[in-house]
């Protein structure tokens, strides 16, 4: 018999590549839109112990380069700013991925609510354009021009995720679901201030278009490179987070699917 390669590994061989990927210098291009929004639509989308922050958001659409030329899938994200107790950070709502594996990793280990869609963004000399389309719907679309560059900057973030399943019982979750904090550490170069438009579109199974955008806050283009360390800080009793499920798993009834 030869190798089998589903066979079990020798440890040297055991390792958690979405782990691996986070803690490698990968740089990406993105541009960055933080907006004020209604405060109550905040409110509505936190599960406990998450309480409102400022009433902001957060949309991100970016290109990935894993570094060897020729690897690259779109990246995308949409939040909003929440505390848990006297931590603030941004909590996930969608975390569109172009590729199976950028999306399956980080479900799985850090519990990021990543879905497979298409996205897109095109700099052609100071014309920027971007979206993020998913199960026939266009979700968000970017347009604007770019300014001047600017000098880069490092910050550190702090995203908070829950990780949790669904039973197989079709009933709730298997178990009482963890809150993860994900520290993150984001270098940016080739800063660049947009001048544009941000629409957040009709998509009834990535409804981010229930936040308006009331004022933007920050609108910049950057190419960008990030290193993040995720930690369980509680567990949390699993009927708190039942309601939001549909927040991670699509709910196919709002398309008229039938049982």
């Amino acid at each position: 018999m030869g190798n089998v390669r589903y066979g079990a590994r020798a440890a040297a061989q055991q390792s958690n590549r979405e782990i691996e990927a986070t803690r490698s210098p990968i740089w990406s291009k993105a541009v960055t839109v933080v907006f004020r929004t209604d405060p109550d639509a905040i409110a509505a989308v936190l599960p406990r112990p998450l309480d409102p922050a400022a009433p902001t958001a957060r949309l991100r659409i970016a290109v990935v380069d894993m570094g060897n030329g020729l690897a690259t899938f779109g990246a995308g994200w949409f939040g909003v700013r929440a505390r848990h107790g006297d931590v603030e950070g941004e909590y996930a709502l969608f975390m569109p991925m172009s590729t199976e594996q950028a999306t399956t990793g980080g479900r799985e280990t850090f519990g990021e609510p990543k879905k497979i869609a298409q996205l897109s963004l095109v700099t052609d000399g100071d014309v920027l354009t971007a979206e993020v389309s998913r199960m026939g719907a266009k979700v968000a679309e970017v347009t604007g021009t770019l300014g001047p560059e600017q000098a880069g900057y490092e910050i550190d973030k702090l995203d908070f995720y829950f990780k949790g399943l669904p039973d197989p019982s079709g009933e709730g979750l298997d178990g009482d679901p963890a809150l993860v904090y994900c520290r993150r550490h984001e270098t940016a170069r080739v800063v660049r201030p947009v001048t544009g438009e941000c629409k957040l579109l009709e998509a009834p199974l990535d409804p981010i278009a229930d936040f308006p955008v009331d004022e933007v806050l920050s609108f910049e283009y950057a190419e960008l490179s990030s290193s993040q360390q995720g930690e369980i800080v509680e567990r949390v009793p699993a009927e708190w987070l039942v309601p939001f499920m549909h927040q991670r798993y699509d709910d196919l009834s709002v398309l008229g699917a039938r049982s």
